[in-house]
């Protein structure tokens, strides 16, 4: 049966706004708190040291990754699924992974699309077979479309759920490692939101063959993060 990808333009139902809810919470059990993607060695290197260094190291993850990377691949993977085009979907799958500029970076959207994998699996969503057989690695970002579409949530609430769960994620990040205060954590959070809106729009105009980024300063954290040290989050 081939699945309907809600309009835009529609207002999220409530069992909808739930279910979105539900997929960008922190409790929800994917694992990315463990991750800092490549900001712990940031904050030990000096790079990031306070509340503005910190606001200006996520944000421009926001404008760089999210808005050109990671929301283009979440859209065309969300066409596929709602089209029931599997193979279409796995090369979704294959060039987002073959956007991230590192081992941890990858292995942060792959680990994350694995305990997606078991956790939709209890929850009954129809998942593209290969996940089932473990054909390969799976991306976090990819795998988020086949429950957005089947809970029937737009686009555009698909990826405010999912820019907010990373800028959550980062922000908690920062908040041990900086470190932050409670109350400086919930200024950048009502700070950089802003940007979400944003994002999303940036992410409108992005063809296929436009979709890539680099971030040298964060490749190379995350590259260095493998063998610091001492570190909190993993690697």
């Amino acid at each position: 049966m081939v699945m309907t990808m809600t309009d835009q333009s529609a207002l999220l139902t409530t069992p909808g706004l739930l279910r979105l809810l539900q997929l960008s919470s922190v409790s929800l059990p994917v694992g990315g708190f463990a991750f800092s993607q490549g900001l712990e060695y940031a904050v030990e290197s000096g790079w990031v040291s306070n509340m503005a260094k910190t606001r200006d190291w996520i944000a421009m993850q926001l404008h760089e990754t999210q808005a050109l990377i990671d929301l283009p691949v979440l859209k065309g993977a969300m066409q596929a699924v709602a089209a029931a085009d599997e193979a279409r979907w796995s090369e979704w799958n294959d060039l987002i992974l073959a956007s991230r500029e590192t081992r941890e970076l990858r292995l942060t959207d792959t680990a994350m699309g694995e305990a997606l994998v078991r956790l939709l699996k209890s929850l009954d969503v129809t998942l593209p077979a290969y996940a089932l057989n473990a054909e390969g690695d799976i991306s976090f970002v990819a795998l988020y479309a086949w429950p957005a579409v089947q809970w029937q949530i737009p686009y555009e609430s698909a990826a405010t759920g999912l820019s907010w769960a990373w800028l959550e994620n980062q922000v908690a990040a920062a908040t041990k490692l900086v470190p932050l205060g409670q109350t400086q954590a919930q200024q950048l959070l009502s700070d950089l939101q802003t940007l979400i809106p944003q994002t999303i729009e940036i992410s409108h105009g992005v063809e296929e063959d436009e979709i890539g980024g680099s971030l040298p300063a964060m490749a190379i954290a995350s590259a260095k993060h493998e063998t610091q040290y001492t570190r909190l989050f993993r690697s």
